[in-house]
Formats: structure tokens, sequence, C-alpha cells
């Protein structure tokens, strides 16, 4: 988006302020809000104070309207500079708005341009008399009557060279102009090709209620030759919508304790309790566990010891690949030979081992 600035000092108006009919317009728009929330009013006052101005906003109509409605005069130059559709230079009595759009473009905009830039010269430029100016906007959504301007606040349509020159001819020369289609569209009708809804039926009200006569002549026979099969298609029995199978549902619960006692009888059965009771089929407890015996502790040692010189028959602690015993695993040299999975060796005074 470009930057959008005030015109130059020297297009400044030197003051401004609201006239009558402006400062009844304010009145109007700030009484919509509750007390406090009358900058909701902002955008209606700078379009009527814009209005007033001669179709542009000067700093002093943008500082006229923060005053009116206690607002600091930045966040209403904020929201001035940021709309495009708030002029922030002088622009001619006719202000023509040409789209060049996409689809503007496809009917021929480009032609409309050159008649602009003949007539008037370049944008934002304001002809001697002060009667036209023009800017190139996005698209102002009349697609279906390209090309198209906007020229204060109406839309010409369907425009082409010849048509649009004549307009502009109408224009400074005060006289009346055809708004809209200028070739005679009805609004985004199909042009000179309309080949839809022509029955006069449609628009004289003599087809209103024929569809429910044609419904029920092709409903007859249907009703005639059918209610037998559509009898003997519904089901005598009615079945739940979901299979009781796996659900408690309409079916006996298992014989515990609470439905005997809802039954009257006995919560819980004689043959149980007498089983109970029974010290044959008791279980046996571990004697162990009833002392409070504790297993041995587990050694902590990290490997087992294997002599390293068996013929000696003692444990070597300098040998490589033999770990003193009670070395932690992370501080003993790794071994890759599996002996460490291997059980003890004991050499007895004969030198047998075992």
């Amino acid at each position: 988006m470009a930057v959008r600035k005030l015109a130059p000092e020297n297009m400044q108006p030197k003051s401004f302020a609201f006239s009558p009919e402006t400062e009844a317009f304010a009145d109007q728009q700030i009484a919509k809000y509750p007390p406090g929330r009358q900058a909701s009013a902002v955008i209606a006052l700078l379009f009527k104070a814009q209005e007033q101005a001669g179709g542009w906003l000067p700093q002093k109509a943008i500082e006229a309207v923060a005053a009116k409605l206690d607002m600091a005069p930045i966040r209403v130059m904020e929201i001035a500079t940021f709309y495009t559709m708030f002029n922030l230079e002088p622009v001619g009595k006719y202000f023509i708005q040409f789209c060049g759009t996409t689809p503007c473009q496809l009917r021929g905009a480009g032609d409309i341009k050159k008649v602009l830039e003949k007539r008037i010269g370049d944008q934002n430029h304001v002809t001697a008399d002060g009667t036209f100016s023009w800017l190139e906007v996005e698209c102002l959504g009349a697609c279906c009557n390209a090309p198209m301007v906007q020229i204060n606040d109406d839309y010409y349509e369907d425009l082409t060279p010849e048509n649009f020159d004549k307009l502009l001819d109408d224009l400074a020369a005060g006289r009346p102009v055809k708004k809209g289609s200028q070739i005679g569209r009805s609004t985004s009708e199909p042009f000179e090709a309309v080949n839809t809804l022509q029955d006069p039926s449609l628009y004289d009200g003599s087809v209103i209620g024929a569809w429910r006569k044609r419904f029920e002549e092709t409903a007859k026979p249907a009703e005639t030759a059918e209610p037998a099969a559509a009898a003997a298609s519904v089901p005598q029995e009615v079945k739940a919508a979901k299979p009781t199978a796996g659900r408690p549902i309409e079916s006996d619960v298992a014989d515990t304790p609470a439905k005997r006692a809802k039954e009257g009888e006995t919560p819980v059965n004689p043959a149980d309790r007498a089983g109970a009771a029974d010290q044959t089929k008791n279980t046996v407890v571990d004697q162990r566990k009833e002392s409070g015996d504790k297993p041995a502790p587990q050694s902590s040692k990290s490997y087992v010891a294997t002599p390293s010189k068996p013929e000696e028959g003692k444990v070597t602690p300098e040998a490589p690949t033999t770990p003193v015993a009670g070395t932690r695993p992370a501080q003993a040299e790794t071994r890759r030979d599996g002996s460490e999975s291997k059980p003890a060796v004991v050499v007895d005074k004969d030198n047998k081992t075992s």
C-alpha cells in the first residue's frame, strides 16, 4: 500500500468550521452511541467533512472532527490516512475513480484510460477549471458490466471510448447524464441474448400451485398399486434397535448377594459359609514370611573373582582381565572374553579344579 500523506502546506486552507448542516449531522451521529463512545462516529463525520470541503480532507477539517469527538488529533489522522476513500488532496468537481483490475482490462479498460489521459491528464491532476480529476483504483465490484468508472458517488458501466467521451462532455456542460449501464443493459442481465425466464406465465400468476396438481397426478398410481406391498413390508413384531447380546438388559442377573437379599434370601449362601470355615481348605502360609525372616542381602560384588594363576590357587588383582572384587561396573575395565558370565573356579591343594 502506498504511503498516504496530507496535501502540501500551500494547498491547505487556513481554517475549517462545520456548517450548520454538518453540525446537525454530527450531533445526530453522536447520539447513536452511549456516552463516552462518541469516537465510533468518526468515519461518518470524516465523510461529511470531506463533502463540505469539496471532496477532500484538509488538515483543519481532520482537527475539527477530532475536537467534536473529543479525540486526539493523531487518532483521527490515522483513520483518514489509512482508508483510501478519504482524499487527502484536492480533487475536481467530478472525481473519477477508474477501475483498472483484470476483468475491466479484459473488457477494454485500457482504451478508457487513454480517454482520461487525453481529456484530463495524469492521475491526481485537477483540470484548470476544477471540473475533473481521476485516480486508478482497485476492483469496484461491477465486473459483469466492465469496463466501468465511479464518478463521485455513482457508477457508469459498459463504457466504450465513444460513449465515455460523450459522458465527459455532458458532465462538463452540465447536461443530465445516464447513470449505470451506458448501453441499455438492465442491472447485470445478459445483453442482447436473453434466453431465460421469458415465459409470460412466470409473471401473471397462472402457474401458482401448478406443481401441486402435477404432484398429485404423478403420485396417484403409486397410491393405488402399492398399498399391499407397503403393508407387507411393515414388520409385525417391533424389535429393539440394538441386540441384547452381551448386555444385562431384559436378562436375569448372576446369583449375587445383592440379588439374594432382594429376593428375601440369606445374602451369603450357607454352603459357601461352611466351605469358608473348613480348616482343611485354608491356604498354607509361608512360615518364613510369618516369622519375619528376611532373605539374604544381595552381594555387592560386580564380578566373581576368577584366579588368574590356578597353580597358586589365588586371585591376582593386578591381572588386566580380572577386576577387583567389589569394583563398580562403571569403574571396572570392560571384559570382552565372556569370562564374566562363567561360573567361579575353585582350586584345591592338589591343583584339581571343580
